[in-house]
């Protein structure tokens, strides 16, 4: 029995390989598998460092500091308190945290930051635009949307200096019309301690609020989700600066043409590295060095070093109010506004002197008819 088994399992074998071998003649071997195809790195996101954004709250909390100053003085203790707000900026400070309030401006501008994002998913294409803007800040300007952007820049900055400059208007005017009250001729006191205090809070960087910080980190970054300008702004607290952080800018977007001020074009520079992923904290000393600009803060310097002199040699109080309006107010505004490339307002023109009352002239004396003389 055994014997009769094997040769038919052999047939069945030999029968099944034929078969096999006659159905891979006639049905084709299945396709290879597709390649894997690799999905682009994704860009770096939008960074900007802390220190950047706590500078720009610490400028715009100045500035709406400053510009809430009111001329209603009824003692010293109020221009003193007034003083010690309007001195409490350092130069240098104040001047990066302009350009870096500048910078979150810019990246509110989705053209902008579109423009500039299409260049950060190729990572040598990203470095190279980065190198350029590192060597030439000027190179932020080539970018599409950067003229509504640089507008947002100029609008905002300018409409702060204004503010700023006229209320120091009406502090200086207040300097001459409070001269009616007894107490404001009196002497201040400690006037050397209040010279010292305003050289010492002019070497001190203005803090942050930290609410404000949040605020302007969330505007930042809220860009990359904001819809394209021609569409309706999306309802949230942080999708345009107009509705998060400041009401003076005006709606719809508004070209600027070039040529720019230093502080507008470091500012578009840091909200295009920004958008690069390249302004982050391990940054930060490049984006100092990027706002870094020393014409704009020697107006700053020349307004401290007015003051010193004005406090100096202040004795009543309503001289006091005058360095305040003058040389805090009026000035620091206006070292903004033109700093921004805003214009400045056009002051009215002084009245023309009173003319004097002529004397009347004497009608002068008629020659004496000279004597003819004998022949």
């Amino acid at each position: 029995m055994l014997s009769n088994l094997r040769p038919r399992a052999a047939l069945t074998a030999v029968a099944i390989a034929a078969a096999t071998v006659l159905a891979s003649c006639s049905t084709p071997p299945p396709p290879p598998p597709p390649p894997v195809v690799q999905a682009p790195p994704a860009p770096p996101p939008i960074t900007l460092s802390n220190k950047v954004v706590e500078r720009a709250s610490a400028f715009r909390g100045y500035m709406q500091r400053a510009g809430s100053i009111t001329p209603d003085f009824q003692n010293g203790d109020q221009i003193q308190a007034s003083l010690k707000v309007g001195v409490g900026y350092e130069q240098k400070h104040f001047l990066s945290g302009a350009m870096s309030y500048g910078a979150v401006l810019a990246l509110q501008d989705a053209t902008f930051v579109a423009s500039v994002r299409a260049f950060a998913a190729d990572p040598a294409q990203r470095q190279q635009v980065i190198n350029q803007l590192i060597a030439d800040p000027a190179y932020a300007v080539g970018f599409k949307g950067s003229d509504t952007a640089a507008a947002r820049i100029i609008d905002t900055l300018g409409a702060d200096g204004l503010k700023v400059y006229e209320a120091g208007k009406k502090v200086k005017q207040a300097a001459y019309d409070v001269q009616r009250a007894t107490w404001s001729k009196a002497a201040v006191t400690d006037r050397d301690g209040r010279l010292a205090y305003a050289k010492s809070a002019s070497a001190t960087p203005a803090l942050a609020d930290t609410a404000d910080v949040a605020q302007l980190q969330q505007a930042s970054l809220a860009t990359v989700a904001a819809p394209p300008p021609a569409a309706a702004p999306a309802a949230s607290p942080a999708a345009s600066i107009d509705a998060a952080l400041a009401s003076t800018v005006p709606a719809g977007p508004r070209s600027a043409p070039p040529p720019y001020r230093p502080l507008v074009i470091r500012s578009l520079a840091v909200a295009a590295l920004a958008a690069l992923g390249a302004a982050g904290d391990d940054n930060l000393p490049t984006i100092e060095a990027i706002m870094a600009e020393p014409n704009a803060g020697s107006c700053l310097n020349m307004a401290k070093l007015n003051l010193y002199q004005c406090l100096a040699v202040s004795k009543p109080h309503y001289e006091d109010i005058f360095c305040l309006g003058q040389h805090i107010m009026i000035d620091t505004g206006a070292c903004v506004i033109k700093a921004s490339g805003a214009p400045m307002p056009v002051e009215p023109l002084p009245p023309p002197p009173p003319e004097k009352p002529t004397a009347k002239k004497k009608p002068a004396a008629k020659p004496a008819a000279a004597k003819k003389k004998k022949a």
